[in-house]
């Protein structure tokens, strides 16, 4: 089940890097206090186990091994796994791990790339193959062209309110309604990342996002996020509490950002201004300083741009905060 598991989420093409146990088992048995026969076997079944899976064993030396997946599985000869039948392979969240097999796409010939061979960073703003085959619900090709183009005018914007954006001093950064990746393509640089979260409740475009060579996760902003306190720099919000608006409260979602976000770290909110409004308040008992700002189209656009900053402070025995510390 987990080697299935990987190969779910591995693209045609990729690696897969198995590090330990049982790679190298003559020389460790008897450290693991194994058989020889027992560890033996088991890299047998694993060997086996990648060959049905279409892996190619390119490596082994020392404690590693390394195989690739083939780039489709017209050449694949195996017929003994258990293929899946599910109509949507992207439909995973809260869903149980079953042991069959999630098919490649489809292709024409042995020697196409099962979901297009265009490497990073080329890849950023070619059409995705999901796109270009009509898989992804309301998108076409011409709608995620002016994405694209949205999110450039909108980074730009960005870039001028705050000159810090793009540099070292926000290198951890999320986007927590992602889209199809738009801001952090806009983004692109090699002194920050992004993490894009695709909400549950939101248009699954998350395998788009892989596609363009960014990386991403599903989240439900009613949970708490799975990471360490003050983990990001900056976190970018556009139109997520008006997609959360009759799911839960605006203040548990802020107060989850306030935990994951780094004090002097700042926050973008992207909304309708009567939203915006409600955010405004709530982050002032959160002592975060906020400015709203008109849309860049002008003020007669009703979405606007909230940016916060959080205050670094410390809370004393007199209830008393302190900005220098």
């Amino acid at each position: 089940m987990y080697l299935k598991e990987v190969d779910r989420v591995l693209r045609p093409g990729g690696y897969w890097i198995l590090s330990g146990p049982p790679i190298n088992w003559k020389t460790y048995y008897k450290t693991w206090k194994r058989s020889k026969e027992d560890v033996q076997a088991e890299q047998r079944q694993i060997e086996a186990l990648a060959e049905s899976l279409c892996w190619e064993k390119k490596y082994e030396k020392g404690d590693m091994a390394i195989w690739k997946k083939k780039v489709n599985t017209k050449s694949c000869k195996s017929k003994s796994v258990n293929v899946c039948q599910t109509e949507d392979a992207d439909d995973v969240w809260y869903k149980k791990m079953d042991t069959c097999v999630t098919p490649s796409p489809e292709v024409t010939n042995a020697n196409e790339v099962a979901v297009g061979a265009l490497k990073f960073p080329a890849r950023l703003y070619a059409v995705p193959p999901r796109i270009a085959n009509g898989l992804v619900d309301g998108v076409t090709t011409e709608s995620y062209q002016e994405d694209n183009k949205l999110w450039k005018n909108h980074v730009n914007t960005y870039k001028r309110i705050n000159n810090l954006i793009g540099t070292t001093r926000y290198r951890n950064v999320m986007d927590m309604n992602a889209g199809l990746g738009g801001f952090a393509a806009a983004l692109e640089s090699r002194k920050s990342w992004v993490m894009n979260v695709v909400p549950t409740i939101a248009k699954n475009t998350l395998g788009v996002i892989y596609e363009r060579g960014l990386i991403g996760i599903y989240h439900d902003w009613c949970e708490g996020f799975s990471t360490y306190p003050r983990s990001y720099d900056l976190i970018h919000a556009s139109g997520v509490f008006s997609l959360y608006k009759n799911e839960c409260n605006l203040e548990d979602i802020l107060l989850e950002m306030d935990r994951i976000l780094r004090p002097e770290g700042a926050v973008i909110f992207r909304d309708e201004v009567d939203v915006l409004n409600k955010v405004r308040k709530i982050v002032g008992g959160m002592r975060w300083d906020a400015k709203i700002m008109d849309h860049e189209d002008g003020p007669l656009v009703p979405e606007k741009i909230l940016v916060v900053v959080k205050q670094y402070w410390v809370a004393s025995s007199g209830n008393s905060t302190s900005n220098d510390q």
